[in-house]
């Protein structure tokens, strides 16, 4: 199992940056790994992908040394751990409402004694060929980040029970559905979902936890690094979207 870089970057107080894919193209990924992120999200909820090739975007990420983050479909054990036994070296788990989702999120990407992750000798651990199984959940127990998305108004109102969760290691906003829970579809910029944003921010950072969440732009990001946040993620389309608008428009010139 290799070191999780972005752990340990977030560890030494570092902010980190990433992106999120929801494509199985194992050859785009692969290229990501020369352009200097520092973690991949393998986007299971609102994609295509499946273990399998989560799995093998897992291959890509580690040749050039990016930390791969699956994001699970939902937050049953069953589906996290056949994400987590891909090798990823993380899960943000969608729609943590309440402090026993939360609870429940790290039972399943934790091994014993912690959590109830099941084990085996799949590739995550090397399928058992580089060292015991017992080093193995050793090991992981320390590399694995967990990562809480809120994104709703039930999750709002257990915020403060949420962030004291022991071993959540990362407290995500999720904006665009938080905006729709608030009334307020695709509209990020509205006063309630900023405030809403703003609150989920203040008890992440009072709890001791790492603030993350997903922006659109570099101007947001600067904003949010402004605000505390250190785990800092962009759509892949979002990124595209603005290259290719540029490259066009000045092209055209």
């Amino acid at each position: 199992m290799q070191t999780n870089t972005t752990k340990q970057k977030l560890d030494d107080g570092e902010t980190v940056y990433g992106a999120f894919f929801r494509t199985p193209d194992t050859s785009l990924i692969e290229l990501q790994g020369y352009l200097g992120w520092d973690f991949l999200v393998l986007d299971g909820e609102h994609g295509t992908l499946q273990p399998r090739d989560v799995e093998d975007q897992c291959r890509a990420c580690e040749l050039r040394g990016i930390t791969p983050i699956a994001r699970a479909t939902t937050n049953e054990q069953s589906i996290i751990l056949r994400f987590m036994d891909t090798g990823v070296q993380g899960a943000l788990i969608p729609f943590v409402n309440t402090a026993d989702d939360a609870e429940r999120a790290v039972q399943s990407i934790k091994y014993q004694p912690r959590g109830k992750r099941g084990l085996a000798g799949i590739r995550a651990a090397d399928f058992g060929r580089t060292q015991s199984l017992g080093d193995y959940v050793k090991q992981a127990n320390e590399e694995t980040l967990v990562i809480a998305q809120i994104e709703t108004t039930e999750g709002l109102a257990n915020l403060d029970a949420i962030v004291q969760t022991p071993d959540v290691d990362i407290i995500f906003i999720g904006p665009n559905d938080l905006a729709n829970s608030l009334g307020h579809p695709g509209n990020i910029p509205h006063p309630d979902v900023q405030a809403a944003m703003d609150k989920i921010a203040a008890a992440t950072l009072n709890a001791g936890k790492i603030l993350g969440l997903m922006i659109y732009n570099s101007e947001g990001a600067r904003q949010w690094r402004d605000k505390g946040a250190r785990f800092i993620s962009v759509p892949f389309e979002s990124i595209m979207t603005a290259a290719v608008t540029n490259f066009l428009d000045e092209a055209k010139q």
